[in-house]
């Protein structure tokens, strides 16, 4: 080490290391802008006024950072759940069709009861949709356990059962009648509306979100916590260690689904405030991506959803401005695309100075 003290070593070693992760990022996000323009160009879309309305859609006002932190909070959740699952060593990819099978059960009580007391009806629908989602996500856990059926492919296929389901319900049996044909439920009631920050657009579902993974990152501080970790590298062995094993896959996949229908019933209650067949922009399935470049931290998911919120809310924007739906999602892929290789270079470099070292 040159005559350099331990110390001293690894601080200035983390001061280079700082240095480089700063810069893999400032080179990404000039790679991003370079990206866009490019496609933006051969689109035949203006440049200046795209990059322009996608900051002031996103974070050029404090309306339009609402809108971010909106779009940004079912991919909180959905993230969560994810990470939630992966603390078992499980992967939870149903968190889409959880998200709707919770709206369904949020919306079912919402039409049943529209004139309950409001704080009666939103927290009846919160719980709703968190056992709607829990519910969704108990099948494949139990299917884990007994028959050792792969969480993977049972959580993708009920994605697809779950979407079918409501659009089979808003085209039939809720089918608003004043909705022209449109395949949706009515409005709900005011009573069954999330309220929102004041002076804000940032929905109680957002405040819902940060506090889950607050306390999610509190448990798994938690001897409990590490505990319940360290159960999904064991090889059920005895038939107690296997039955210890079980309990814990199917609580992880319980709090795993309900986090997802808690996602649902935000988007129904304090966003579109009526069921529809695209209740969910893809959230379950952007989750399990943020969660992956998480590293399954709850604090990381929650900040890395609100660039993809960003994301979502710029694409937006660039449709109303005339821009065809294909260049919107080529803009979106590359960007997500870069931040992948960028993840991808961070942690090549960091192995690679843990090893030098």
């Amino acid at each position: 080490m040159s005559g350099r003290r331990l110390g001293q070593f690894v601080l200035e070693r983390g001061s280079r290391s700082w240095a480089k992760l700063l810069a893999v990022w400032v080179g990404a996000a000039v790679l991003a802008m370079a990206g866009v323009a490019v496609i933006l160009i051969l689109a035949g879309d203006p440049v200046t006024g795209s990059f322009r309305a996608m900051w002031n859609a996103t974070f050029g006002s404090p309306g339009s950072i609402g809108e971010t932190l909106v779009a940004s909070t079912p991919l909180i959740l959905t993230g969560l759940s994810v990470a939630v699952a992966r603390r078992m060593r499980l992967w939870n990819f149903g968190a889409e069709g959880q998200l709707y099978v919770g709206a369904i059960f949020a919306t079912a009580l919402a039409l049943w009861y529209p004139d309950a007391p409001r704080p009666i009806l939103v927290l009846a629908m919160l719980g709703a949709g968190a056992l709607g989602g829990a519910a969704w996500a108990l099948v494949p856990g139990l299917l884990k356990v007994r028959l050792r059926i792969n969480e993977v492919i049972t959580t993708v296929l009920l994605n697809v059962v779950a979407i079918v389901i409501v659009e089979r319900l808003v085209q039939g049996r809720w089918r608003d009648p004043l909705a022209l044909g449109y395949p949706l439920t009515k409005t709900l009631s005011i009573n069954a509306t999330l309220p929102t920050i004041p002076r804000t657009s940032v929905h109680g579902g957002f405040l819902i979100a940060v506090a889950a993974a607050l306390f999610i990152w509190f448990v798994t501080l938690t001897p409990w916590g590490r505990d319940l970790a360290s159960t999904g590298e064991e090889a059920p062995g005895t038939p107690k260690a296997g039955r210890r094993v079980a309990r814990n896959i199917v609580l992880v996949m319980l709090v795993s689904g309900a986090l997802a229908g808690i996602a649902g019933m935000g988007e129904v209650s304090g966003v579109a405030h009526r069921l529809h067949a695209d209740i969910s922009a893809s959230a379950g399935y952007v989750g399990i991506l943020i969660a992956v470049l998480a590293r399954f931290s709850p604090i990381r998911v929650v900040i890395l959803a609100v660039p993809f919120g960003a994301l979502l809310v710029a694409g937006t924007s660039l449709q109303a401005m005339g821009v065809e739906d294909f260049v919107v999602r080529v803009v979106q892929v590359a960007i997500v695309g870069i931040a992948l290789v960028a993840v991808a270079i961070t942690r090549f470099g960091a192995r690679s100075e843990t090893s030098a070292a």
